[in-house]
């Protein structure tokens, strides 16, 4: 008797992504979007070659790792705050990519890597709550090689909101959701640093409507969100990537670690 095909998660947009169960796709769900369709995307416009050095930061589950490492023979140190290294070890073993995923337990502000050590950086769905700090590139880039690129991929704002939140969005916007931005927000951010080349920044087309196909699979019940997806209609919201390269002679300021001490005694009062 032939199996029944599952077609959850099948799309003609996204074809090494159509490789991998519904199953698994969905028990490592650690955002509100499909990774790998988003790890996908990104990669389409930044090329991966076998043996580079990447840096997932913000991994989640580490399913963007695995991805990345079995579709290019990348390194990849899968770093995250959040979510258990031990639990990652053993995805990426099940995964068969133990030889070359490497899971962290970092902070995103502390990072334990060597100066110029990675040849591209990726931040899938994460980058936003941390990578808006206008001291963040420059921090971030000292980790990569000059010439070495930086791609995010994530749910964002089609154009920055002036003025009062649309209707469609009230009832499930929240003060911390300011973070999310626009592809031109995110190339403006970075392009005034001076320390990268942007080569990409865009929006997907009809974004929104994997946003929801995603929803309807792994949280049918989140009707706040499906509602206000499904009012805005890609009006507002969706995904967007941004992708920058290193430049050779960016200039980036040495991180502040501690100050030498240097206490003088000095008189505490004028004289009477």
């Amino acid at each position: 008797m032939a199996l029944k095909l599952d077609n959850r998660l099948i799309s003609n947009r996204f074809l090494r992504s159509n490789k991998y169960h519904p199953e698994w796709v969905i028990a490592g769900a650690s955002s509100g979007a499909n990774t790998l369709w988003l790890i996908e995307w990104l990669t389409t416009g930044l090329a991966m070659r076998p043996g580079m050095r990447v840096l997932d930061l913000g991994c989640g589950r580490a399913m963007s790792s695995i991805f990345l490492r079995r579709e290019f023979g990348v390194q990849v140190w899968a770093t995250d705050l959040w979510f258990s290294p031990s639990e990652n070890l053993r995805r990426i073993f099940d995964a068969g990519v133990d030889d070359g995923v490497y899971p962290i337990h970092a902070d995103a502000r502390s990072l334990p890597f060597a100066t110029d050590f990675f040849d591209a950086i990726i931040s899938i769905d994460s980058f936003p709550y941390y990578g808006t700090d206008d001291h963040y590139l420059n921090y971030l880039a000292r980790f990569l090689k000059p010439g070495g690129a930086i791609g995010i991929a994530g749910a964002g704002l089609m154009s920055e909101l002036e003025g009062p939140i649309p209707d469609s969005l009230k009832a499930w916007w929240e003060p911390s959701m300011w973070c999310l931005h626009s592809a031109a927000w995110w190339r403006r951010h970075w392009e005034r640093t001076g320390i990268l080349d942007i080569e990409l920044a865009d929006s997907m087309p009809e974004g929104w409507q994997l946003w929801l196909e995603w929803q309807a699979i792994v949280a049918p019940e989140n009707y706040v969100e499906i509602h206000a997806v499904e009012s805005d209609q890609g009006s507002c919201l969706g995904y967007v990537r941004v992708i920058g390269r290193r430049r050779p002679h960016a200039k980036l300021d040495e991180p502040i670690t501690v100050l030498p001490p240097k206490y003088i005694r000095q008189p505490l009062l004028r004289p009477s």
